[in-house]
Parts: C-alpha cells; structure tokens; sequence
C-alpha cells in the first residue's frame, strides 16, 4: 500500500502554485458529450477522478488524449450510451453523464452511485428534474434506465441545494425545446464555471441568485476551454500554513471563492493577504473559532475537516457543524489516535484545543478526511504515516510534491502489510 511520511513540527514557508478544479473539470468534461465539435481543455489537473471519467469516456467510445495538463476529448461518435458500475463506484461524479447522455441522445444506462464514506448523498432531486424534462426512467438491476422522445423546457424547483443535480439538469436542459427555469440552484463556482462552458459553446444561460433560465442551443460548439483554479485545494494549503505557524502563498487561484475560508482564518488568528490572483497566510497563535458548513457561498464542507486539524491545536474550545453530509466526521477518530480531543455528537463536533499532536498510523477515510490527516501530520511532534492515500489522489495533485516545495519533510512511498 502507498503510504505518506511526515515528519512534523516545521513551520511551512513559501509559494505554491494552485491546480484546476476537479469539481469543475468533471462536469465539464461530461459535457463534451453534448458538443457537436472536439474540445481541447486546459489547467487539467492530473488526479484520479480525471483519468476515472477519461475512462469512462474511451468506454463509451470517445477519443480522449490528456499531455501536460491539457485534454482532448472528441466525444462525437459514442457507442455505448452506459456508465458501468465497475467505473461509477469508483467516482460519485460519473453519474453527470447520465443528463448529457439523455439530452444528446434521448436515452442512458448509467449505474447508481450507491453511498459513500461520507454518507448517501440520494440523487432523488436528479430524476425529478429528469422527470419534469421528458424523461421516462426507470430503476432496474441498479441501474437507472432513461429515455425519452422529445425534452421539453419547464419549471423545476430543488427540495434541497444539490451541485451535481444542478448540473446534470443544466447538461439535459441546454438541448431541451423550451426556456427551463431551476430555482433553488446550487451557486457554486464549479457550477458556474460548467454554464460559463456551455455559453461560451453557444448556450443561453444566465442566473439570478438561486434562479437559473436555461435557453437551450441547437448546436454547442467549443475548441478551447481553461478550468478554474480549484479552491479547495488552495484552501488546504492556507489552512496548512496556518496551522504550521508558517508562511504559505498559494498563486493563481480567485479570491473571492475563498471569501468564506479565509473569513473563519482571520477569525483564527491568521493573517491573510490578498494580492491579485495571490493569496498570502501568516500563521499566528491559533484562536477557537465557530464553523457551521453550508451551500456557497456559505462555509465549504470539503474544507470542514482540515480546520479540525488546525483546531485541535487552537487555545481553546471550537465547534463545528456539519450541515450537508451525514457521517462526515470520520477523521475526529484518526486524530483523536493523534492526542486530539474530539467529542461528536450526530452533526456536531466539539475541539478542544491541545497543546500538541503526536505523530502515529493513521488511516484516510474519504479525499478531504486524507488531507485533514496530512495537515495534522504537518503540525504534530514526530513521524505520522497516513495510508489510503489513494483517497487523497483523487483530488489533490502532487500534495507531496507541493508539500516538499514549503520545506515539509513528505515522502510518498510504498508500505507491504499495511
């Protein structure tokens, strides 16, 4: 098993240039299945969810091409209209080719995502939407089995705030006949980053809040397209530095996307420093502070289990409230193996900060638990060796790389037995 070895207790220093946006990329990518052109995406980020959704593309007969962070896709002439389960258990975010396939085609066989370390996360708010479209579906086998004759533009309003669902409505909704009105719309910067693709293709997509208008395109077109620079990543490293009592900027990335993280680590105590497209941490006596996740532009869950990290070192008592995912408090039992002291009860979180962490073997339970663990590895006194790490190459480029560039002591490396 492939494993991370951290030595702790150095303060990071230095620059770290941030990568694109799987959250972003992924959408995207799915929706080159409704282009009628080949496109060539840029600031691609390199990760396991990527090559998992090229996969899934070759397989269903696109011709995908990834060099230097640069992907070509020419998903023109698909064969199979099906994502596999073999390929969807491997990556929640497969089912977004599900409103593409529907939308291009009229019809898609695409395996049910089932749960996840994190909780279930239903797609119930997808197959309304579907439904209220045109779409007949059915559940069979563990699949859902879609087709429909004519999609047809309409009103559908989300029970609950739903990223994916939101954009696999918008990929099934773009190619429909008739304006469609989403109300209750996911506000992320990914989402917004996939209806900025679809315009720059020819679509007609403008929103208002909450409250999308979807005017559908005959034909969507695009030969070129840069991905946004992933926030969440750029948050990790801010919140690493922090907790290191060091000195990280992370370039390249859009401030305002953070405005919610960098919010909760002033109110920690950390200096923040926003220069253009260059964010700068000074880390400082860590503060107990208050975190509730939420739909953007509130606090980001995937950024809920770092700040625990930093936390269980802060000079008092924090609390965190977990609002979007059931379960996701999986990491407070790794820390807690580090000398964290963690109460959790359902949705709630009780730090109370300690004077250090000790280095141990810990296990990564979900991508954003992994980076948690690392970043606890980074400020605890000895070595910490982090496995399932294959957890956080899912959504973090070369961590060890970028890590060593700060002066970290992390090697990747591989472990037998463990």
């Amino acid at each position: 098993m492939t494993v991370y070895r951290i030595k702790g207790g150095k303060p990071l220093e230095g620059s770290v240039k941030i990568s694109g946006s799987k959250n972003a990329l992924l959408p995207i990518m799915a929706a080159s299945i409704i282009l009628d052109s080949a496109v060539v995406l840029e600031n691609v980020p390199d990760l396991r969810d990527m090559r998992t959704m090229c996969e899934l593309l070759k397989y269903m007969g696109a011709e995908v091409q990834f060099n230097d962070n640069r992907l070509f896709i020419d998903a023109r002439n698909l064969k199979k209209l099906e994502a596999p389960y073999e390929l969807v258990k491997q990556m929640r975010a497969s089912v977004l080719v599900l409103g593409a396939l529907i939308g291009k085609y009229g019809k898609a066989r695409v395996s049910l995502p089932g749960g996840c370390a994190i909780g279930v996360r239903p797609i119930d708010q997808h197959i309304m939407g579907l439904r209220k479209l045109g779409a007949e579906i059915e559940i069979k086998d563990g699949y859902i089995e879609a087709r429909c004759d004519k999609l047809k533009g309409c009103e559908i309003n989300f029970d609950i705030v739903s990223v994916t669902g939101t954009e696999n409505i918008i990929l099934t909704a773009v190619l429909s006949d008739g304006i469609s009105i989403i109300e209750n719309s996911a506000m992320e910067p990914e989402v917004d980053d996939l209806i900025n693709f679809l315009n720059l293709a020819g679509a007609r997509i403008e929103r208002d809040g909450r409250r999308l208008k979807v005017i559908p395109a005959t034909s969507l077109k695009c030969e070129r397209y840069s991905v946004i620079p992933d926030r969440i990543e750029a948050g990790t490293y801010l919140v690493a530095g922090a907790a290191s009592r060091g000195r990280v900027e992370v370039r390249g990335v859009i401030p305002e996307h953070l405005t919610a993280v960098l919010k909760k680590l002033e109110e920690s105590g950390a200096r923040v420093k926003i220069d253009g497209h260059t964010v700068t941490v000074e880390g400082n006596r860590i503060k107990p502070v208050e975190i509730m996740t939420a739909p953007y532009p509130g606090f980001p869950t995937d950024m809920q289990a770092q700040f625990m990290a930093m936390l269980s070192v802060a000079e008092g008592t924090s609390v965190i409230r977990e609002t979007i995912f059931e379960n996701r408090f999986l990491h407070a039992a790794e820390l807690m193996r580090m000398g964290a002291d963690i109460k959790v009860r359902e949705s709630v979180a009780v730090v109370n900060g300690v004077k250090e962490l000790h280095g141990a073997h810990v296990m990564a339970t979900d991508l954003r638990a992994s980076a948690s663990l690392v970043i606890a590895g980074l400020i605890a006194k000895g070595e910490t060796v982090v496995s399932r790490i294959y957890h956080l190459e899912r959504g973090y480029e070369r961590m060890d790389e970028k890590l060593s560039l700060l002066g970290a002591e992390v090697k990747r490396e591989k472990i037998e037995g463990l």
